[in-house]
């Protein structure tokens, strides 16, 4: 997964906040939909019968007529996967739950096309094609790795837009020996092998280490805001 910093104008925003929205209703409506299955009960509705009541949705609201039919399905196709998974002996995973505006902003592309195109700009400008909002420029902060798969467009709490390409790595070649390697995850090394290897995690480039020292001293000067920690501290109605 490789993660760079969006940069859309207002209108392509306003966009993109709907797209983050309907991703969200419609995965909700999909947990509200097996939330009340169980043992004895019909199944609930699979992928294709989604698909079609998301049509019958899209016909009688405009609102979300006007967003993007890719971006609602695809959501619908994510939740399918994560149910897949979470019925996977073999890969457990939690049930898939509701998704919170505010902190669960985003949605995920996938297939090519002209709403996969990706190119370059200049030397530091990317864009990416987006459903709706068309181009949208990002930093090029560096190559876009080859053969990606799909694409998520999120929204962090400091309001920052991200674009995030996922690419499946290449399987690696097993020795094919039959001998069996005892691994030890650690701090200081990433992972020790019983073979004596010591295997290390790709650190902070030179400019990386100095730009975190300055955000730490600037943390380390901020003045907490007062009265919004004692807003913290009370508690709403119910």
């Amino acid at each position: 997964m490789s993660r760079y910093r969006l940069n859309p104008t207002p209108a392509q925003e306003a966009v993109l906040r709907d797209h983050c929205g309907h991703a969200r209703y419609t995965w909700n409506l999909a947990v509200e939909q097996h939330s009340h299955w169980h043992p004895g009960r019909a199944s609930a509705p699979g992928y294709l019968e989604q698909c079609r009541q998301l049509t019958a949705a899209r016909a009688g609201h405009p609102w979300l007529a006007a967003g993007s039919q890719t971006v609602q399905q695809q959501a619908l196709r994510d939740f399918t996967r994560a149910m897949a998974a979470f019925f996977d002996p073999g890969h457990p995973a939690g049930r898939p739950s509701w998704r919170k505006a505010g902190r669960d902003e985003g949605f995920r592309i996938v297939g090519r096309g002209r709403q996969w195109d990706v190119r370059r700009v200049s030397r530091h400008v990317g864009e990416i094609w987006v459903p709706k909002a068309g181009w949208v420029r990002f930093r090029w902060s560096r190559a876009v790795p080859p053969d990606v798969k799909s694409y998520r467009v999120t929204k962090d709490r400091a309001g920052r837009w991200h674009v995030a390409f996922a690419v499946i790595p290449e399987p690696a070649a097993a020795p094919g020996n039959g001998q069996v390697v005892g691994i030890d995850r650690g701090v200081a090394v990433s992972a020790a092998l019983s073979t004596g290897q010591l295997l290390h995690a790709p650190a902070l480039t030179a400019r990386e280490r100095s730009r975190l020292r300055r955000l730490q001293r600037k943390l380390a000067r901020a003045r907490r805001d007062r009265s919004a920690a004692a807003g913290s501290g009370t508690r709403s109605p119910g």
